[in-house]
């Protein structure tokens, strides 16, 4: 459980850092737009009020609380799951990110009411309207690691 906790850790310090220096150091909330390497990487400030891509955001106050109980959730089924049937070691790091992405996002929506979203990726002539986070990286990555990784240790 502590490839779990580090794991997590380092996600949610990796995800609150870039977060705070893009939103509040760099001013991206005032600025709404940096173009970093255009156009495949440019900060664009989006707030997500929403489940992903921002939908049903016209709920906000409501599915706030909602979404937070719903991320705690998954967070204690998978550390329940990962507890029961200990996964290998990529599958305890892949454990780490998802619960580390899941607070980062977790502490967004208590301190701002929505999710800090600011990474856009854009290529070859296909502009992507959307944004995500560090966060979202690590939930990805994270569930597919637990998809791939999740078959307990023989024995056990």
């Amino acid at each position: 459980m502590s490839v779990i906790f580090w794991a997590g850790f380092w996600t949610f310090l990796l995800d609150q850092a870039t977060k705070y220096l893009v939103v509040h150091t760099m001013d991206l909330r005032t600025l709404g737009e940096i173009d970093v390497i255009p156009p495949y990487l440019n900060f664009r400030m989006a707030w997500n009020y929403g489940v992903n891509f921002g939908l049903f955001s016209g709920e906000a106050d409501a599915l706030r609380w909602v979404l937070i109980g719903l991320a705690v959730l998954v967070i204690l089924f998978v550390l329940v799951w990962t507890w029961r049937t200990p996964p290998g070691r990529l599958g305890l790091i892949s454990a780490g990110l998802l619960v580390g992405g899941a607070i980062g996002n977790i502490i967004d929506r208590v301190l701002y009411g929505a999710v800090a979203d600011f990474l856009n990726m854009s290529c070859c002539g296909i502009e992507n309207p959307y944004a995500f986070n560090v966060a979202d990286i690590a939930i990805f990555a994270g569930a597919l690691g637990l998809v791939l990784f999740a078959e307990g240790k023989k024995g056990a």
